[in-house]
């Protein structure tokens, strides 16, 4: 699994944004846009391969052959913060039911604040039964964050020298602690804005500046877990990230993905500002996932604070309506977009989501509001791959499907039967052996 992960970081993004790809829309207006998603992800995002069913060394013709997806190649999650692995209560159940149905990869929150509030005593084991949990369900987990300026402890040292010593040693421990459970980090948060902040860790990053400070954070994940994907984040998508990314692959520290947050509280992105930032980051040839992405249901009165938790801020039906249609064309166009890699969504319910705005694919109740059901269709319907055939004269089949993990079954004519579960990733070559047992 682990192998398969650093394959996959290491695949190579700048020659599918190439100018003149087919595909590439030539107008950035939304209408263009969403018209020709489906062509590009039909280019990006499905490849072919042949099943060939053998019998002692001879290929078989004829062999009825079932090609079932169980997985996507691309990450469609969300934070899993709900998560309580050992409740029973019927909320949770139907929290965890709806995260399975709907997603392969989840955040885990390790923010430094709520980890380890007393120095020395780090909540571990909670965040690894969240990590076991995942694992269960098939469900790839990251970690959020391991350096944040908004949320270290009271005892966070203020002496720089002693702050980054201390930074080293937790990014260091819970690396190198959940390796080949969790090997996914979103390493540093939000470091082009961090000097602002008067504390601790605000102070470190005024001090050694943002390149610097990510630089580092980004060297000590490396050197706990190599095979670890790393993951610099911002909402800041300006001038300033683009100088920090680059200053960081001039030194020789970049990141494995660049982290774009979509937090859309004060209205939804126009779907060319979307493609706009794609295009942008996309250039430093990094896969991009977009980590926090919120479209809320509900909206405030254009003077109401939305920085603030509110208990007012309700989700409506017209908002679910909007929400729905703009949750869809987002999706169409990120998922088109051959350098995205991975969308996660923020929050899965409105139950104690952040700031208390209704950004949930579910309601309180655990319902799913119309947004959520129109992702399942999408991601489990019309981008997920069921193929029934017979192979030819020549003992093959050859059908073409979306990128992940397969089940794939082969019966002969004498009802000898043989399944294997394999992968077709972009970098993967297109082919698949089927033995069927001795009769």
């Amino acid at each position: 699994m682990r192998k398969m992960m650093r394959l996959v970081r290491l695949l190579s993004i700048p020659a599918l944004v190439a100018a003149g790809a087919p595909g590439r829309p030539d107008a950035l207006t939304a209408e263009r846009l969403l018209a020709t998603a489906s062509q590009r992800i039909e280019q990006h995002r499905k490849g072919d391969f042949t099943i060939v069913v053998m019998d002692d060394g001879r290929r078989v013709p004829g062999a009825v052959v079932e090609v079932a997806q169980t997985d996507h190649e691309f990450l469609f999650g969300c934070n899993i913060f709900g998560l309580r692995p050992a409740q029973e209560a019927p909320l949770q159940q139907a929290y965890q039911e709806r995260f399975a149905a709907l997603f392969n990869y989840a955040t885990l929150p390790f923010y430094w604040g709520s980890y380890e509030s007393e120095q020395g005593k780090p909540r571990t084991e909670a965040l690894k039964a969240m990590a076991r949990w995942c694992e269960d369900h098939s469900i790839r987990p990251k970690g959020h964050p391991l350096v944040w300026h908004q949320a270290p402890p009271a005892w966070a040292p203020w002496d720089t020298s002693l702050l980054a010593a201390t930074l080293r040693g937790r990014v260091r421990s819970i690396v190198s602690g959940f390796a080949g459970l969790v090997d996914t980090w979103d390493v540093i948060n939000e470091s082009t804005v961090s000097a602002r902040a008067n504390n601790p860790v605000g102070q470190w990053v005024k001090q050694v500046g943002d390149v610097q400070a990510a630089g580092e954070a980004l060297s000590w994940a490396r050197e706990a877990n190599t095979l670890a994907t790393l993951i610099l984040n911002d909402f800041n998508v300006s001038q300033a990230y683009h100088k920090q990314i680059q200053g960081l692959i001039d030194a020789g520290r970049a990141p494995d993905a660049i982290g774009i947050q979509s937090h859309m509280h004060k209205g939804e992105w126009p779907i060319e500002r979307v493609w706009q930032v794609c295009e942008t980051y996309a250039s430093f040839g990094r896969p991009l996932h977009f980590t926090e992405t919120t479209v809320l249901s509900g909206r405030l009165k254009a003077d109401d604070d939305w920085s603030r938790y509110r208990t007012d801020w309700l989700s409506t039906p017209e908002g679910e309506r909007r929400q729905a249609e703009y949750v869809e064309k987002l999706y169409r166009v990120l998922f088109s977009h051959p350098a995205v890699a991975a969308i996660t969504w923020w929050d899965l319910s409105d139950l104690g989501s952040w700031q208390g705005a209704p950004a949930g694919l579910l309601r309180k109740d655990m319902s799913p509001k119309p947004a959520y059901q129109r992702l399942l269709g999408m991601i489990k319907g019309e981008w997920w791959t069921q193929v029934r055939g017979r192979t030819d004269s020549g003992g093959k089949m050859t059908c073409r499907g979306f990128y992940g993990r397969y089940r794939v079954t082969a019966t002969a004519a004498d009802g000898r039967m043989v399944s294997r579960d394999v992968r077709l990733f972009k970098a993967d070559a297109g082919q698949v052996t089927l033995r069927l047992p001795a009769s």
